[in-house]
């Protein structure tokens, strides 16, 4: 700055030593104030912070800084854009200008704070326009917008289309990107949600900047390598051909974590590792190896090198757009510092109040159909909805566990909507207004014509009156010439019949002649051809003859006579003669030729017969003498022989012509009467002529007054029959006009309603409409217009589409049908939250054959994707995780290009179908999608809610029971909704034949028909309306007698639903669940009257349901799950008080209570205490001081729950005496569970015994798998073969596959699953928790093998459960659609007897010959099995070690026995004790004292008295006698003691600490089950959130906690290091790890809930302990042993410090020791002994 050349002011050269003092002040203490954090993870300020504020200063020049404060202005502007775009939030930012602020203040002094501080301060390398690049500050506002549109106009004239808007914030983050861009090393980190507008606001300021953009393409395939490829592009680009360019990386595009890596390198030191092979790397050096040169510079390979990455630096600007949301970035930054070490942050807020209404603003004001006046409430009443929204997401996030998340892009969504919803309904509206406005108009021309036609109708009658007299006149006249005509007719008729018999017979006549003439033919034809054979030539011939033979000479004297004339026969026939007659040869064979044969003289005939008799006259004879004499020959025979036929055709052929003359002579005649006839008919039709026209003038005029008559009464039917529309009508067109005006109100309800509440269950979606959304629309200024009482669900979708919803497999309660409206209306691609699969299959059923239905696992998915955006299909994809894949993502943003006709996923270009609709699904319960995904998607939460359920149950009851009912109902539903759709278009039509009648409505008969039709269906869809009101209100409430239920197997569904979170192998679908309440239903028993009924209903519901779900619960877990049940079903019905019940689970006792009883515990007696407190239970800390043996006597009682309580208390309910029970015999708690769940439920729930498995069976089907969860030393898959054989499926018979699942087997399984579902057969798959890879190929083979499988088919599956829920690797699919079994053994003496004895049967007992003794000691086995198994659960009491004892040592007993029995005489005792205490049982024992039991009990149960019937088992439990096998089952039964301790030969208090433990895991789990509710259940005050307890426990245990030892100062208060010192020192250091670890926790869960940090699983975890009272895992791994509650713990802990703090005073060693008080008893007792022996000076071991 002093450099005379910059020409800067000496005022603002001497501000450089203040401000950069100043800077250093503002530097540490923004580091000493913003430390990082989890959420903060980037705060970490270093010297690089200073380095950028002054090079930010160092663009300056005397024109950026002509004076001191504005010198100062550009650094504070600097160091604002350092420090302040890293704060997270505005919380921060206000801490950083106060401090800001005061270090300036303190700094530097005469500052103008109007001058450096006012807005905005922004400097941009812009500021004085686009092309003149200079570091100027902004002059306002309004010059900043007007650069950046004018920026934005060229952008989308020369790049692409771009609509921002361009509010405060998003100028000063372009201008914030810009500035990093103009730096020399332009490495941006841009962090905000999705749908911030990031990547936009770079492009702008890239732009501005004129840099190219360069985004990554990604493909299915995008590997690192092609990443490494188009980083060498941008390399070689911006080093070699020196041009800038930017590149733009969002975390959707991080696709793999390796991507980073090259990311980190570019940002760290841009030489990236292996980026090009050798060869390029050699042609890149040489490319810049001149500038190098010209630089001065050795051009050697390694300064070539450097130089090209340094100018790659300097030109390649890098911006990385990431979410904050989640853990991702803080745990990519730790592991590629680079991101954010090496780049400069810009941290994108949530958008603040005025960046929400600016952004509406700007498109709303673009609405032509939104009055102007409105835009600006419309606009912050969405502003509002959003911030809403955000509020009650982090509630529900806080309640329900669920992730919501709004972002601007889904503001900018909802402000689309709106627009599109809003000019629709306005069209509609307008359209539907006019026509009928039509109507009305026709309707009033209709009233006004009919008086006019009125009196046309009288003149028209006079006229027609005349008519009819002319016409009459006329008929007179008309009658006589036709009666002329008709005589004249008839005689001409009798004439032409004449005729008609002539030409008959002249028919006749001509008929035979030519039948006579065609017998004479053939010998004229063969005249004809024998003269063919003539010719010139052989008559020639014939004729120079001088003395032809005879016959030659004959012939030609027959040829001669036929020539002769006149029948002169000539005399002379001699040859001579004949030769004359040939002398000129031609015209003889013309003569010949033209012989005339119709007219030969007789005498020719008579002289011609002699030569035809002759024999020797033959054409065949005499052709061997001449050719022309035999023709001539033939000719004359011919000649001959036709003569004689024509003698007969003559005469007939005369008469012929005769009668032809006749003919003609009558046809002339007729001709002349017909003339005669025409010329009178040409009268007569001139005369009808004029007669018809009269008529026809009479008829028009007839018609002309019907016409009118018709259109009056036409007119007023239509007028009469429009009565009501037009009133009608004229209020639906005042209904419309105010309704266009109330539609900007309605409308923005709807869409804010389709953006916001799909993602919300029920109550969440209320709380948002009415206690937020609707006070506050009601409250806009101006008031938006709107319809009184609008709900938007009915606005988007009417009864009759619900109903066709329902139809088509919708479930038909209020939460599914808003789903539907939702995904039918919504913009944004649906995203369905659909766990139940019960949106998926309505959708299925809804687009049927034309939905396009995939997978993103499938191969080549991409393509029927491509397929599906071209032809317009409906797509769903199915099942998708928590991730999509990033190519898919340009689809989800619907980022189409080429003026949205294109859409480029990848590497390709596909066209887009505007008719394109895609549908995302997903099966998870409570996924967790990333903004960005939200943001492009409307999620929909289809998880069926117990109200849904219930409505969707009832109607399946209502179905089975009674089927009338259900029918009427959907056909009364159907019905309504076609009445509707009938009214509708009905209505429809008659406006349009209205508006398209023309000017003439009255003409129109069709449209008056169906207006009378429309009236008559009208009238009677009223009365069949009312009619179907009443019947549904009859239904209604018939179907409500059957609620109870649908009531009941609800609760018990969400209940089943919660036990995944006990064990993750209990997952049970809504399909299974389904059949098994069917199923219930066809069993319960039947009744007479409907109440008895539904009670049966709903104890076989509740039965069969805990039948299901108990076979595939554990032991320690079914009476969690009947307690579960219970309780649900007492709160549902109102009998358990909130606190009673928040009492007997979570047991919050007063802690530091000391008891004065012996017989009751200090935490009992703070129990009872609490319990005090409340209303019920006034006076029983009293009752119990006062009648202290009355209540020791109960409390020391061997079953306390069987007795009645002392006093008062009996009188209890049954939950309060639980309470009691609970504070003063909790190890009790188990069996008074099962004794009040025997005294609610019924005692079949408690006695309940194993299912056999054909009975199991029965219930599966092929889609209906049986999974088996294996436990040590059973094995299950016996049962299976067993039953197979018994129903035809073995191996023998090839129909029965076992595949033990392990390496390579899974081809295998793949094919017996497709032979089996294809054939029928069965299949078990063993052990598949071995193949954890293949699990989802197998859940998706067992689907696809259920399509067309065959219905013998059976999958039996059986897996070991995981043994930690993070372990837990069984896919969701397989198990919840599965008949689950465990086999593990039961839990109490009755339970395990019986079912031992359930291994064996009838045929069993009958095996031996010594029935007697067999049967003896088979059921002293079983109760020696029962015994043994049961005896580890009292722990070290019970077994020193725990032993798998299991079925199969029973059963090989029992066949060792028969064995042994059938081989000797007597019962060898000593043999069968041996072999069962050594060999089958003891073979599994390895401890001396639990072998020594193990034969005690075989001495105590196998010995001769066994025999004759002396035995005790038990105190209470004799042998029984020789009984059948249903006998000892029902033996049992009668007289096996309740459960006890003495069962098993142990003292009573044996079992306390095992059933303690039983039932606080009984209480914790329960508790744990409840539902969560927004806020907890206080007694009678104001509900407390769990939320605020938790803060309350934070603060008293934070409040409590003391400050750590000083280790340092400790020590060296002390010389002697004894080591009594040593352990004291120890116990120190670890009650400090232990206090450290308490306090960082507790302050970090606070800062979780304060919003500062994000919460983890491990502060969720901490959470839960806090509420529950139970000591958190990561303390007690700190800690000594305990089993206290976190109450009683923290207050031990406190005892155990200040005893600590007493000794550590002095060190002096106390008198008397807490040695359980130690962390470590062992090391003190190991000191004395240490310290006794140095005394004593003994030597070491």
């Amino acid at each position: 700055m002093e450099n005379p050349a910059q020409k800067f002011d000496k005022s603002v050269i001497s501000l450089c030593e203040n401000i950069v003092t100043t800077a250093i002040a503002l530097h540490l203490k923004v580091a000493s104030t913003f430390l990082p954090t989890a959420i903060k993870f980037h705060y970490n300020f270093n010297l690089r912070d200073i380095a950028n504020i002054f090079t930010g200063v160092l663009y300056a020049n005397i024109e950026t800084c002509p004076n001191s404060n504005q010198m100062i202005r550009l650094w504070i502007h600097e160091c604002y854009r350092v420090y302040g775009d890293k704060l997270v939030d505005y919380t921060d930012i206000s801490s950083f200008k106060k401090i800001f602020t005061d270090v300036v203040r303190k700094g530097i002094e005469g500052l103008n704070d109007e001058v450096i501080y006012a807005q905005p301060l922004i400097y941009c390398h812009f500021a004085k326009g686009l092309t003149d690049i200079k570091y100027m500050p902004i002059t306002g506002w309004d010059r900043l917008k007007s650069l950046l549109d004018e920026a934005q106009d060229r952008y989308n004239d020369y790049v692409g289309a771009m609509n921002l808007v361009l509010f405060d914030d998003a100028m000063s983050h372009v201008c914030r990107i810009s500035r990093i861009l103009e730096s020399s090393r332009g490495y941006a980190l841009l962090i905000g949600v999705g749908g911030s507008g990031k990547q936009n606001l770079t492009r702008l300021a890239s732009f501005i900047s004129s840099l190219d953009v360069f985004q990554i393409q990604l493909t299915k395939d995008y590997s690192v390598s092609d990443l490494k490829a188009n980083i060498a592009t941008l390399y070689l680009k911006a080093g070699v051909k020196t041009s800038a360019c930017c590149f733009l990386m969002t975390d959707s595009e991080v696709a793999r974590e390796q991507f980073l890596v090259l990311v980190n390198d570019l940002l760290a030191s841009g030489d990236i590792h292996e980026l090009f092979p050798d060869d390029e790397v050699e042609n890149i050096v040489n490319a810049v190896r001149n500038e190098v040169k010209q630089l001065g510079i050795v051009d050697n390979r390694e300064n070539c090198w450097k130089y090209f990455i340094e100018k790659v630096r300097s030109l390649l600007k890098v911006v990385l757009c990431f979410s904050p949301v989640g853990a991702t970035l803080r745990v990519r930054s730790r592991k590629f510092p680079a991101l954010v070490n090496c780049t400069t942050i810009d941290w994108f807020h949530e958008w603040p109040q005025q960046a929400l209404e600016s952004v509406s603003i700007r498109f709303l004001s673009d609405i032509t159909v939104l009055p102007k006046e409105l835009a600006y409430p419309v606009s912050n009443f969405m502003a509002f909805v959003h911030k809403t929204v955000n509020d009650i997401s982090k509630l529900y996030l806080a309640n329900a566990k669920r992730y919501n998340y709004t972002t601007p892009k889904s503001f900018l969504e909802l402000i689309a909507l709106y627009s599109k919803l809003l000019h629709e309904k306005v069209k509609a509206n307008l359209d539907r207004r006019l026509r009928l406005e039509n109507g009305l108009i026709k309707l009033a021309s209709c009233t006004k014509e009919v008086d006019a036609l009125q009196d046309v109708l009288k003149v028209q009658e006079v006229e027609l009156k005349v008519k009819n007299k002319e016409a009459d006149n006329l008929i007179i006249v008309v009658g006589t010439e036709n009666e002329k005509v008709s005589k004249e007719r008839a005689f001409a008729s009798k004439e032409e019949k004449n005729v008609r018999q002539i030409e008959e017979d002249v028919t006749a006549k001509a008929k035979l002649c030519e039948e006579d003439f065609l017998k004479a033919q053939p010998a004229l034809l063969a005249a004809q051809e024998a003269l063919n054979t003539l010719n010139k030539n052989n008559l020639t011939e014939l004729k120079s003859f001088g003395s032809p033979p005879d016959a030659v000479v004959s012939v030609c004297g027959a040829v001669l006579v036929l020539f002769a004339s006149k029948g002169k026969i000539p005399k002379d026939r001699s040859w001579k003669a004949c030769r004359v007659l040939m002398g000129n040869v031609d015209k003889f064979l013309d003569n010949l030729i033209n012989y005339d044969k119709k007219h030969i003289h007789p005498d020719i005939i008579k002289a011609l017969q002699p030569y035809i008799q002759d024999p020797e006259f033959s054409p065949e004879k005499i052709l061997a003498k001449s050719s022309a004499a035999a023709g001539l020959c033939s000719w004359v025979i011919n000649i001959n022989r036709f003569y004689e036929v024509y003698l007969i055709v003559e005469p007939k052929e005369r008469a012929l012509l005769e009668s032809e003359k006749e003919l003609k002579d009558a046809r002339d005649k007729l001709t002349a009467l017909n003339q005669k006839l025409t010329e009178l008919e040409e009268q007569l039709n001139a005369l009808q002529m004029e007669y018809d026209e009269a008529l026809a003038e009479k008829q028009k005029c007839q018609d002309e007054a019907d016409k009118t008559a018709f259109t009056i009464d036409i007119a007023n039917r239509l007028i009469g029959g429009l009565a009501t529309e037009k009133i009608r009508w004229m209020e639906s067109v005042k209904s419309l006009t105010s309704g266009i005006q109330q539609l900007p109100g309605d409308i923005l309800i709807i869409s804010c309603f389709i953006s916001y509440v799909g993602c919300f269950t029920r109550a969440y979606r209320q709380e948002l409409q009415e206690k937020m959304w609707m006070p506050a629309f009601k409250n806009s200024q101006p008031p938006i217009p709107s319809t009184d009482g609008v709900d938007p669900f009915e606005m988007i979708c009417d009864d009759a589409q619900i109903a066709e919803w329902n139809n088509q497999g919708l479930p038909s309660d209020r939460m599914s049908a808003e789903n539907a409206a939702i995904l039918v209306q919504s913009e944004r691609y649906p995203l369905m939250i659909d766990p139940q699969l019960q949106g998926i299959k309505w959708v299925k059923t809804k687009y049927g054959a034309g939905l396009v239905i995939l997978r993103l696992s499938q191969r080549n998915y991409l393509d029927q994707v491509e397929r599906a955006v071209s032809n317009g299909s409906v797509l769903l994809i199915e099942n998708i995780g928590e991730n999509v894949d990033p190519v898919l993502n340009p689809l989800l943003g619907r980022q189409l290009i080429k003026k949205g006709t294109v859409l480029k996923i990848g590497d390709r270009e596909i066209d887009f179908n505007s008719k394109f609709r895609l549908i995302l699904h997903t099966k998870l319960a409570n996924p967790h999608y990333k903004p960005e995904m939200q943001a492009q998607t409307t999620l929909i939460n289809f998880t069926v809610t117990r109200d849904g359920l219930e409505d969707q149950l009832l109607a399946e009851v209502v179905k089975v029971e009674r089927p009338d009912l259900e029918a009427m109902r959907t056909r009364l539903t159907q019905q309504q909704n076609h009445f509707k759709i009938t009214l509708k278009f009905l209505e429809d039509d008659l406006l349009a034949r209205l508006s398209s009648a023309g000017d003439n409505v009255l003409e129109d008969v069709t449209l008056v028909m169906n207006l009378e039709k429309t009236k008559k269906t009208a009238d009677e869809i009223e009365v069949k309306v009312a009619e179907a009101k009443i019947t549904g209100v009859q239904i209604d409430s018939a179907r409500e007698a059957y609620r109870p239920a649908a009531e009941r197997a609800s609760i018990i569904y969400f209940i089943l639903n919660d036990l995944f979170k006990i064990n993750p192998i209990y997952q049970f679908s809504l399909k299974a669940f389904t059949v098994v309440f069917n199923n219930a239903m066809l069993k319960a028993p039947p009744a007479e009257k409907l109440k008895d009924r539904v009670e049966n209903l709903i104890d076989s519901i509740t039965f069969c349901s805990f039948v299901y779900t108990s076979r595939g619960l554990f032991e320690q877990d079914k009476l969690i799950f009947l307690t579960q049940m219970c309780i649900q079903i007492l709160v549902n019905a109102g009998e358990v008080e909130p606190t009673e019940l928040d009492f007997l689970l979570r047991f919050p006792y007063m802690p530091n209570q000391t008891s004065n009883f012996s017989w009751l515990t200090h935490v009992g007696w703070g129990g009872v205490r609490a319990l005090n407190n409340q209303a019920a239970f006034k006076g029983l800390e009293k009752d119990i001081e006062g009648s202290h043996k009355r209540w020791k006597k109960f409390v020391d009682s061997e079953s306390p729950e069987n007795e009645k309580f002392p006093g008062e208390w009996k009188g209890k309910s049954a939950i309060q005496r639980l309470c009691i029970m609970r504070c003063i015999r909790p190890d009790r708690m188990s069996y008074a569970m099962r004794s009040f769940i025997e005294e609610k439920l019924g005692s079949k729930y408690i006695d309940a015994r194993s299912m056999e498995f054909a009975r199991t069976f029965v219930e599966s089907s092929p889609e209906t798998h049986m999974f088996f969860v294996l436990s040590p030393g059973v094995d299950p898959l016996k049962d299976v073969e067993k039953l197979g054989k018994i129903l035809g499926f073995s191996f023998d018979h090839e129909n029965f596959h076992s595949v033990s699942l392990g390496q390579g087997q899974e081809i295998v399984a793949e094919n017996a699953i497709e032979t089996a579902s294809q054939y029928g057969h069965w299949v078990i798959l063993q052990n598949i928790h071995l193949v954890a890879r293949w699990l989802p190929s197998l859940e998706k083979k067992m689907e696809s093998a259920l399509s067309n499988a065959n219905t013998n088919y059976r999958l039996f599956l059986s897996a070991e459960p995981a043994g930690d829920p993070a372990a837990h690797i069984l896919p969701q699919g397989i198990l919840e659609s599965a008949i689950k079994i465990t086999n593990e053994p039961p839990t109490g003496m009755m339970a395990n007897i019986h079912k031992a004895l359930d291994n064996f049967s009838d045929e069993t007992l009958e095996m031996c010959s010594k029935e007697t003794e067999f049967k003896a000691i088979l059921f002293s086995l079983c109760y020696f099995h029962a015994v043994v198994a049961e005896r580890r659960k009292f722990g070290p009491q019970g077994w020193n070690r725990s032993y798998p004892f299991n079925v199969g040592d029973l059963t090989i007993s029992v066949y060792v026995l028969y064995n042994y029995l059938e081989a000797n005489t007597r019962v060898p005792w000593e043999d069968l004790r041996y072999l069962f205490g050594e060999i089958m049982y003891g073979g599994h024992i390895t401890d001396d004292w639990d072998r020594r039991l193990c034969r005690t009990y075989l001495e105590e149960f196998m010995q001769p008295e066994l025999i004759d019937g002396e035995l005790q088992y038990c105190q209470g439990f004799p042998a029984p006698g020789i009984l059948k096998y249903a006998g000892y089952h029902q033996y049992i039964d009668d007289n096996l003691p309740s459960e006890s301790p003495s069962l098993y030969g142990l003292h009573s208090n044996a079992e306390i600490g095992f059933l303690t433990t039983v039932s606080e895991r009984l209480f914790r789990i329960v508790f744990e089950l409840q539902p969560r509710m927004a806020g907890g259940s206080g007694g009678g005050g104001e509900s407390v959130s769990q939320e605020d307890i938790i803060k309350g426990i934070i603060e008293d245990l934070l409040d409590k906690t003391p400050t750590p030892f000083n280790i340092l100062e400790l020590m060296g208060r002390v010389e002697d290091r004894s080591p009594y010192i040593i352990v004291a020192f120890q116990e120190c250091e670890r009650m400090n790890n232990l206090m450290s670890e308490l306090k960082r926790s507790l302050n970090e869960l606070d800062l979780g809930l304060k919003g500062e940090l994000t919460i983890s699983s491990v502060m969720e975890d901490l959470m839960l302990c806090l509420y529950m009272d139970q000591v958190p895992e990561q303390w007690t791994k700190l800690a000594y042993p305990s089993m206290l509650g976190l109450q009683s713990w923290f207050s031990d802990l406190l005892l155990r410090l200040r005893e600590l703090e007493g000794w550590v005073a002095d060190f002096r060693m106390p008198s008397s020791i807490w040695l359980a008080g130690f962390f470590n008893p062992q090391s003190l007792l190991t000191a004395i002994m240490q310290q006794t022996a140095r005394k004593n000076e003994w030597p070491p071991r």
